[in-house]
C-alpha cells in the first residue's frame, strides 16, 4: 500500500510539471514578440528625415542639423500649380542649406591651418552609385601626388539617391569607400540636377571650416576627362597669383539667359527666376579657381537664394563681388570637336595639351590618361593645337 500510494503522488507530480510547462509555452505563444534589434534599426532608418541623431561608430564627429520644414507660402505664388513636381519641391524647400552629415574627412587637407600646404584640390560632383567611375578617378587624373614639387588632392561630394534598402546599400557603399580611400564628403539630401547648387554650398561651407587656404580648385564632374599635369603647369604659370587673388576660369558662356521650354531638363521658370538673362559663367562641367574666389563666393551665397542651375549660380556670386569669370582656351566642358571624320577623335594626341574634356566613360578616361602618358606617343603639330 505504501508503495502504491508513493507511485501515486509520485505520478501526480509529474502530471502537473508537465501541465505547467505547457501553460507556459502556451503563454510565450501568445504573448507578442518584441521587435529584434536589427527591425529597429531598419525601421528607424527608413522614416529618418533630416531629424539630429546620435553619432555611430561611422558618423562619430559628423555634425547633424535640425530638420527643414517645408515653405507652405510657396504655393501662393502665381501659376504655382501649372509647374512641375520637381520645381513645386525646389520652392518649398529653396530655403533649406542645411543637412545632416552622412561622412566626413575634415583631415583632408591636414587642418584648417596646415591647408596651405595642398596648391590644388580636386572638387568631384558625384553620385553615390558611381563607383566604378571613383575608382577609375582615382587611379588617373584625379590621383593624389606630388606633381612638379606641389600636393594635389581630391575629393568627392555626394547626397543620397533611391529609399529604403537601396538607400542604405548605397550608403554603405560609399562608407566602404570613404573607409578605405578618406575622400568622400556625403549629406542626407536627394543627390539629383536640381540640387546641384546645395551640393555647391554645403561643399564650401565644409572648405570654409577645413580647408580654407588651399591654393586652387578643380570644380568638375565625374565624368571628365582632365589633363592634370597641365593644370598644374598652367596654374604655377599664373603671375603674381598663389591662389590669394582672383581665378575662375572655365568655358566661358555669355548673353543667355533661363530656358522657359519646360520640357527641357534646364527649365527655369519665371516663379523661380524672373530676369530672362544670366550673368556671365564658366560651364558647370568644370572650372579652375582659386581659394581666394571659392571663399568669396562662399560669403555671397549667405545672400543670394539658391537657383537650381549651378554654374549659373556661381557666375550670380561672382558678379554680386564685382568679379568675373574668364575664358581658358584648354576647357572644353562643351567636348572636343576634332576637323575630320576620318581620324579617331579619341586619339590621345589631340587631348595632350588640354586641361579637361566634359563627357568620358570610365574606360575611355582609363585609356586617354595612359595613352597620353606614352612615353612613345608621336603626334604631328595639328593634332595638338586643335
Amino acid at each position: 500500500m505504501r508503495r502504491s500510494s508513493r507511485l501515486l503522488e509520485s505520478t501526480a507530480l509529474l502530471v502537473i510539471s508537465i501541465l505547467c510547462l505547457v501553460i507556459i509555452f502556451i503563454k510565450e505563444d501568445i504573448r507578442p514578440k518584441k521587435p529584434s534589434n536589427h527591425f529597429q534599426i531598419n525601421r528607424r532608418e527608413s522614416t529618418y528625415q533630416n531629424r539630429p541623431q546620435k553619432p555611430t561608430s561611422e558618423s562619430a564627429g559628423v555634425s547633424t542639423w535640425g530638420h527643414c520644414e517645408r515653405n507652405e507660402s510657396a504655393a501662393n505664388v502665381s501659376g504655382f500649380s501649372s509647374l512641375p513636381v520637381h520645381i513645386q519641391d525646389f520652392l518649398f524647400y529653396r530655403h533649406c542649406r542645411h543637412f545632416p552629415m552622412l561622412l566626413d574627412v575634415p583631415d583632408k587637407c591636414g587642418g584648417p591651418h596646415k591647408s596651405a600646404d595642398v596648391f590644388l584640390l580636386l572638387v568631384i560632383k558625384s553620385s553615390p552609385a558611381n563607383y566604378d567611375r571613383h575608382e577609375v578617378l582615382r587611379k588617373t587624373w584625379a590621383k593624389e601626388r606630388l606633381q612638379n614639387g606641389v600636393w594635389i588632392h581630391r575629393i568627392f561630394l555626394s547626397g543620397t539617391t533611391g529609399t529604403g534598402f537601396e538607400k542604405r546599400k548605397l550608403n554603405k557603399l560609399l562608407r566602404l569607400e570613404n573607409r578605405e580611400h578618406n575622400d568622400i564628403l556625403q549629406w542626407d539630401f536627394n543627390d539629383s540636377f536640381f540640387n546641384l547648387t546645395l551640393k555647391q554650398i554645403l561643399f564650401l561651407e565644409w572648405m570654409d571650416k577645413n580647408c580654407r587656404q588651399a591654393r586652387f580648385l578643380l570644380n568638375g564632374d565625374d565624368d571628365i576627362f582632365a589633363n592634370t599635369d597641365n593644370m598644374v603647369d598652367y596654374l604655377q604659370s599664373l603671375k603674381d597669383n598663389n591662389g590669394d587673388k582672383h581665378l575662375f576660369a572655365g568655358h566661358l558662356i555669355r548673353y543667355v539667359g533661363p530656358i522657359r521650354e519646360s520640357g527641357s531638363k534646364y527649365y527655369v521658370p519665371v516663379q523661380v527666376q524672373e530676369s530672362d538673362s544670366y550673368p556671365p559663367y564658366c560651364g558647370g562641367g568644370g572650372f579652375l579657381l582659386s581659394g581666394n574666389t571659392a571663399m568669396v563666393i562662399y560669403k555671397m551665397t549667405h545672400t543670394i537664394p539658391i537657383l537650381p542651375i549651378d554654374d549659373v549660380y556661381m557666375g550670380m556670386c561672382l558678379e554680386k563681388a564685382g568679379l568675373g569669370p574668364e575664358s581658358h582656351f584648354g576647357v572644353r566642358t562643351a567636348g572636343l570637336h576634332v576637323p575630320s571624320q576620318n581620324v579617331d577623335t579619341y586619339d590621345p594626341c589631340y587631348y595632350r595639351e588640354i586641361i579637361l574634356v566634359h563627357r568620358f566613360l570610365p574606360h575611355q578616361i582609363y585609356i586617354m590618361w595612359h595613352g597620353i602618358h606614352e612615353p612613345n606617343l608621336r603626334c604631328s603639330n595639328s593634332q595638338g593645337s586643335l
